[in-house]
């Protein structure tokens, strides 16, 4: 367990932490998600909290409530939580607090595609079912054993809710909302000075994490990889460098484009990233329904990773494994740059060897293999959630995400 002196919940280690540090992380993930629940009711007042259907949104409610629920289903109603991965999550629950919570929250009785039809609850009922869920949890949570298993869901309900924080920035940045409130939740990209490619020596790594604290069911096990000599960009690929492939015709050649990005850049007629107005001349994006001027010492934001491949292939360039880039990512703590833009990495999101589902088998099995891996973090990320080995996993047609990439010697 991690016993700090002077407890900070946005440590890198909250992976261990005891229940005092626990408690106040959990506050703390609460309140970020209330201060989005005001800047999002205030930015959304003339549609009462409403957003249009598709496919990379959720009915801000449904989110709100959602959180309320998954640490109830997993916490307050689980009457096997202290058992953690080894829980039966076919177990019938205690009843929750609300009537309505399942029909409205669960995301097996509740699918993506009906959210935007359901009756959900109103604003102040929906806070109060948060107040009332968290009071349980950290009820619970006094009582519980200082054991990785007791803990287990309490972790898990931390990082759930973190990541949530972070769709809700996504979703702001989609719906191009003016976010005037929202500058504490969102620090700005700061520009990066040009750095020499790293090479990095051919060894012998462990991909995944060894069983302590709390791990990510998609992070098992740490198992040995040999990895050859690598060179690999020290920081990611800026707007400066990505400019150039726009100006050089790249999104109109499609000797630079895998089969599957060509058919998704013709459907989309996409001539240059999402959000961007203009690349000659310099950069103009759309950030949260502002038009601003992009440093182009800046990485380049808002990519899939097909326009990620795409760049490395008009480079001469790759796109690095998962697991060259984790290992690049640990060797060189300072020399490495990352953490304000999600990473595209060369690898599908596949199990690792020995994978079992933990309880929430819906997070990771059911996007085996049709989804790709990002790596790092964004402005968005919570300082806790920054994790080396964290496996973000999204389709290569993403372009919602803060999401950005570096590129390998081929």
């Amino acid at each position: 367990m991690v016993d700090l002196d002077s407890p900070d919940v946005n440590s890198p280690h909250m992976r261990r932490a005891g229940k005092e540090l626990l408690s106040l992380a959990l506050m703390d993930a609460r309140n970020h998600t209330l201060r989005w629940f005001s800047v999002l009711e205030e930015a959304l007042a003339p549609q009462r909290l409403r957003v249009p259907r598709r496919p990379e949104l959720n009915p801000p409610l449904w989110v709100f409530g959602h959180l309320g629920w998954f640490q109830e289903h997993w916490i307050g109603r689980n009457v096997q939580r202290q058992r953690g991965t080894a829980c039966d999550a076919m177990r019938p629950r205690l009843a929750s607090i609300s009537s309505d919570a399942d029909r409205c929250y669960d995301p097996a009785l509740a699918p993506h595609a009906g959210r935007w039809d359901l009756d959900l609850p109103q604003p102040l009922a929906t806070r109060q079912y948060l107040a009332d869920t968290m009071e349980i949890t950290l009820e619970l949570l006094d009582s519980a054993d200082e054991t990785d298993d007791a803990l287990y869901f309490f972790r898990l309900a931390l990082f759930h809710e973190d990541m949530l924080g972070e769709a809700l920035a996504e979703m702001a940045q989609a719906l191009e909302l003016p976010l005037p409130g929202a500058r504490p939740l969102l620090p700005e990209l700061a520009s990066l000075p040009p750095r020499e490619p790293l090479l990095f020596p051919a060894t012998r790594w462990l991909l995944g994490v060894p069983p302590s604290g709390f791990v990510f069911d998609n992070e098992k096990w740490a198992h040995e990889v040999r990895l050859p000599e690598t060179e690999i960009d020290a920081q990611p690929v800026s707007w400066a460098a990505y400019s150039e492939f726009v100006e050089d015709g790249g999104y109109d050649d499609p000797a630079w484009w895998s089969p599957a990005g060509r058919t998704w850049l013709a459907e989309q007629g996409r001539r240059v990233p999402r959000y961007v107005d203009q690349m000659r001349q310099g950069v103009l994006q759309r950030r949260f329904g502002r038009l601003a001027r992009v440093a182009l010492a800046q990485p380049v934001v808002h990519v899939s990773w097909f326009e990620a491949d795409a760049w490395c292939r008009w480079a001469g360039r790759r796109l690095p494994t998962e697991v060259e880039w984790e290992a690049a990512a640990h060797a060189y703590s300072r020399g490495f740059a990352w953490g304000a833009v999600w990473e595209w990495t060369a690898s599908t999101f596949r199990p690792y060897p020995g994978f079992a589902p933990d309880p929430w088998a819906d997070y990771s099995q059911p996007h085996f293999g049709s989804h790709k891996v990002l790596r790092g973090a964004s402005l968005a990320t919570r300082l806790r959630m920054r994790n080396p080995k964290f496996r973000r996993f999204e389709r290569p047609e993403c372009d919602d995400l803060f999401a950005g990439f570096r590129s390998c010697a081929l």
